[in-house]
């Protein structure tokens, strides 16, 4: 998760702006270099995980500013304070050319690495980091801006001002309106979203059968090599545990699947399926020629997901791998543990078999989707997912 960020300063050609300049430090374990050591670059690295967790943070705490402006509207002046927050952070994320996150040639985010000669290179290990900008997404229901209009005029007013925050941005404001009136703020506009999604729905790359892994397959056989001094850093595909020392050994996010990112994806597809309807799809699997709405998508990757714990054909719970103890005796088949994170290949679960914090998601996307339509979903947006739960 964040902890720091490179920090902000006065554009001297954009004056009056503070603009901000850089990102934040993300996913430690799924980089190419041993954070916990200085970088033998030197100067320091811009992450687009993290940068987007402190984007979809700003939208988080933007959405509790206009839920408590509704009792007081002096709350609605915090609303602004992150919404501009989230523009500039979407801006330094979003910068096109050499010094950007965002490759359009391959259509991807990748960190970028700032070196002491003020030159940069993007780091291009294509893993969860160029997946998580889609998570900031939020969608803006009619009720929310009549109760903020103060906030819209000024956000108007702004990128008027400053028309270069929402120039790679999903289109936002006066003539962006979605299904049933809905606004949204996001990182990610159209274009780049399902360029980014063609990648994520591919399963000889991120798409597995148990899940989105947090490294593409693509590195099995074209692993990411970065020379440096003399000394090789590389990345390769490591569906299970690593096979390093680096972070103390704990660098098992090169290829599984983890139970929090996938969740946190699942959100942000239905985000932009209440935004959208059935008006974006996308082919899932890539090269399948199978058509799918976001909500459709989103179903998917929680029927891979959840599949971990369920018997295949086979009558075997993946969960379990080769386990034969916990996959044949009676008095433990079907006492289902929730791993920390699973085979990027097979859906084995790895890590602490204890991890209920965060694996326990999959429960909730069970109930999600067992009790709830695409139809229902886009008529009452998120509202449907706290009404109160039919039986499933």
């Amino acid at each position: 998760m964040p902890t720091n960020f490179i920090g902000w300063v006065n554009r001297k050609d954009r004056p009056g702006n503070n603009v901000f300049e850089g990102g934040f430090l993300g996913l430690d374990n799924i980089g190419i270099f041993d954070r916990s050591a200085p970088l033998p670059t030197g100067r320091y690295l811009e992450q687009a995980d993290a940068t987007s967790w402190m984007s979809l943070f700003c939208q988080n705490m933007l959405e509790i500013a206009v839920e408590l402006t509704s009792y007081d509207k002096t709350y609605e002046d915090m609303a602004a304070k992150f919404a501009d927050h989230f523009l500039l952070i979407a801006n330094a994320l979003n910068r096109v050319g050499d010094s950007g996150m965002w490759d359009e040639e391959d259509g991807f985010y990748y960190d970028v690495l700032r070196l002491p000669d003020g030159s940069a290179r993007r780091l291009k290990v294509r893993s969860m980091v160029g997946l998580l900008p889609i998570c900031a997404s939020t969608i803006i229901e009619p009720w929310q801006r009549e109760h903020i209009s103060g906030l819209v005029s000024y956000l108007e007013t702004r990128l008027k001002a400053a028309p270069y925050l929402r120039e790679t941005i999903h289109p936002t404001g006066e003539g962006y309106r979605g299904y049933a009136d809905r606004g949204i703020l996001a990182i990610v506009n159209p274009e780049r979203l399902r360029r980014i999604l063609s990648g994520m729905l591919d399963e000889n790359e991120f798409l597995g059968p148990h899940g989105i892994r947090a490294l593409s397959r693509f590195h099995q056989h074209h692993p990411y090599i970065l020379n440096v001094h003399g000394q090789e850093y590389r990345v390769s595909y490591l569906p299970a545990e690593s096979d390093t020392g680096m972070f103390g050994g704990n660098s098992n996010w090169r290829g599984p699947v983890w139970m929090p990112v996938n969740a946190v994806l699942v959100r942000a597809l239905l985000s932009y399926y209440s935004y959208y309807g059935d008006s974006f799809k996308v082919e899932c699997p890539t090269g399948s020629g199978h058509m799918m709405n976001l909500f459709e998508v989103a179903a998917e990757i929680s029927r891979r997901l959840t599949s971990t714990f369920l018997r295949d054909q086979a009558g075997k719970r993946p969960v379990y791998g080769a386990t034969e103890k916990f996959q044949n005796d009676p008095n433990w088949s079907d006492c289902i543990l929730f791993f920390e994170y699973f085979d990027g290949d097979n859906g084995a679960g790895i890590g602490a078999s204890h991890q209920t914090g965060w694996t326990g998601l999959a429960a909730s996307l069970i109930r999600l989707f067992g009790h709830m339509t695409a139809e229902e979903f886009l008529e009452s947006g998120r509202s449907a997912v706290f009404s109160p739960q039919k039986t499933c």
